[in-house]
This record gives C-alpha cells, structure tokens and sequence, in this order.
C-alpha cells in the first residue's frame, strides 16, 4: 500500500431541521392549541485515532465528507429525527489544522482518541414553545442553524522514540534491519527509501523502543533539493535524534564533514525545535576502514567536526556497536522518563 502522510478534505457538517408552526385540530377539540415539534440537530462529524490504519491514503481520494441533516418538526407534539454523525478514522499521530487559518484542531497521538472537527446545527424551535397565558395561538418558529463546514488539512506525524537523520546512502536502513525486525529496501544508490519505516528494538523481553527511518536529507532541502523537507514533520515527536554519517565514502571527493554540517543546517533551517532535541553522533561503515586506522580516523573526524556530544563508531552491516548503541538508547529513555 502506498504510504500517504499528508491530504486536505472538506467536511460539511448537517444542517439542523427547522421547527413548525402547527395547531391541533380534531373534532370535539376546540381551541386545541399549538403542538409543532421542534427540528432534528443535524450530523456533526468526528475524527477517530486507530492503530490499525498506518496512511491516510484513503482521505486522497475520498475528499468531500457531508453529513446529513435533521428531520423538519412535525405537528402533534412531534420532533424532527436527529441525523448520525459522521465518524473519520486516521491514523494514530494524524494532527488535524484549519487549511485556511492554520489553526490546530486536534493532534490525535493516543489510540481512540476522538476529536469533534465540525459540529451539526441545532434544530429549531416549534410554536409549542412559544405559547404563554397572553399568547394561546403563536406562529412563531425558528429555523434550523446551519452545520460548520470547514476545509481540513490532515499530516501524519509518526509515534517514535528514535529518529535517525543522514545524507543518502548513510546507512540508515540498513542500521534499522540490524536492530529491529524493519525490512526497508537497501541498495547501493541514493535516495533507496522514499517513505519513512518504523522499526521495534527490543533489547530485553519488556523493554523496547521504537525507531524511525525517513529518506535522506540533503545539503539544499530547504529549497527544495532531494525529497526536501517533506518527511522532517515524522521526527517531531522523537524524544532522541541518531545522526548517521558515513565515515568511509567510496568518492575520496565526499568530505564526511562537510556532509555531516550541512545535515545539520537543514535541521536548523527546518525548526529550532527539532534542531534543539537530544542528538548523538553515529559514525557508521567501520568496516570500510582498515582495522588497525580506524580509531585514528574516528578521533580525525571528531576532532575536524569539533563534537563535544555523545557518539558511537558501528558497522550496521556486520552489526559491530550496534548493540552497545541500543542498550544506551534505551537507558537514555528510559531516564528520561523517569525525570
């Protein structure tokens, strides 16, 4: 199935049925009085977290969402059938905003959780309502209100612990299918994965993590170079970033440095909050070094890089750190839930 994490719809929530101006009339009641019945609320429509849906692929296509409206009142006493409502099921993560003011309505982050997105009009009143001691035979009624309609933008934000940042061909999936049982596609060329992958790190029988893949950034993204921007939006809800470089490039013309700062860049280009998040430098493709130089390139690249933070040198293909590396991730975790 096609991964969507992005789509635009319209609701149009039902109108309300309008009230009645009627009077009882049957033989052997005089004077019976006013008896009109007031209008059906119409349908309002609901957005619905689920865990089992993973894109929004089906709201591309299905774009227009209409509820119905309330039943007009009736005479004899009789009030309008209200309309159902209409509920959306997205996925877990879905933030729901106003495309024409940009106002948040919902960030639906927790399974079942319901979200009102455009609420059905109330039904109006009938004359029965409006008869007084002064008053025995009022005609006055009250339409029904309108429903809200409202042009929706919908954007899927993934649910992950880990999010893992690089230039193309990094290593990034194959460091997602050394750790977890994630199957994204590797290959020898950029730009391999196109769409994020989410993978299960289980590093004890009850103790696990959650890590996401999105397609890699490029120096120039923000303009619009590469795949942009598009999938930055799925690492908002990490709690820690890994920052793969490549530290053995087949082109001696590719400077890891160089690579690794403009990576950097776009994040900070992208959103100061992103950029702010805990970060940790990840040095892959150890293997590609020979065994008795390869500290000695860690320490000349850390050292050309000026990086004070936490950092780890792995090979995910052979898998060697990798291990080390999950077990400090989840201790990282889980400290910080603990504080």
């Amino acid at each position: 199935m096609k991964f969507i994490d992005e789509a635009k719809i319209e609701v149009h929530a039902g109108k309300g049925g309008d009230g009645v101006a009627h009077f009882r009339r049957e033989k052997f009641v005089p004077r019976g009085g006013p008896d009109g019945g007031d209008g059906g609320h119409g349908g309002s429509i609901y957005a619905v977290a689920n865990r089992n849906i993973n894109t929004l692929i089906d709201y591309r296509y299905a774009r227009i969402h209409r509820a119905k409206g309330g039943e007009n009142g009736r005479g004899s006493d009789q009030y309008g059938k209200g309309a159902e409502d209409i509920v959306l099921r997205v996925p877990v993560g879905t933030v729901i905003t106003d495309a024409q003011t940009g106002e948040e309505i919902a960030d639906l982050a927790v399974h079942e959780q319901k979200a009102l997105i455009a609420r059905g009009g109330k039904g109006g009143l009938g004359n029965l309502h409006y008869k007084t001691s002064t008053n025995r035979a009022p005609r006055q009624f009250t339409p029904g209100e309108a429903g809200e309609s409202r042009e929706l933008r919908l954007e899927l934000k993934l649910l992950a612990d880990v999010g893992l940042l690089g230039m193309p061909n990094a290593g990034k999936s194959t460091f997602i299918r050394a750790v977890s049982a994630a199957r994204p596609k590797v290959a020898d060329y950029p730009f391999t994965t196109l769409h994020p992958n989410l993978g299960v790190v289980r590093v004890a029988e009850d103790r696990s993590f959650v890590i996401a893949d999105i397609p890699g950034l490029i120096e120039g993204a923000a303009e619009g170079a590469g795949l942009g921007h598009q999938f930055l939006r799925h690492l908002a809800r990490t709690r820690l970033l890994l920052h793969l470089v490549d530290i053995a490039p087949f082109d001696d013309s590719v400077d890891p440095v160089k690579e690794a700062r403009a990576i950097v860049n776009e994040l900070k280009k992208y959103d100061q909050a992103l950029y702010d998040k805990p970060r940790w430098l990840v040095l892959n493709k150890t293997d590609m070094l020979e065994a008795d130089g390869r500290d000695q390139a860690v320490q000349r690249f850390l050292k050309a890089y000026r990086w004070k933070g936490r950092w780890f040198a792995i090979s995910a293909l052979t898998g060697e750190g990798c291990r080390e590396l999950c077990f400090a991730i989840m201790e990282h975790l889980t400290d910080k839930q603990a504080a």
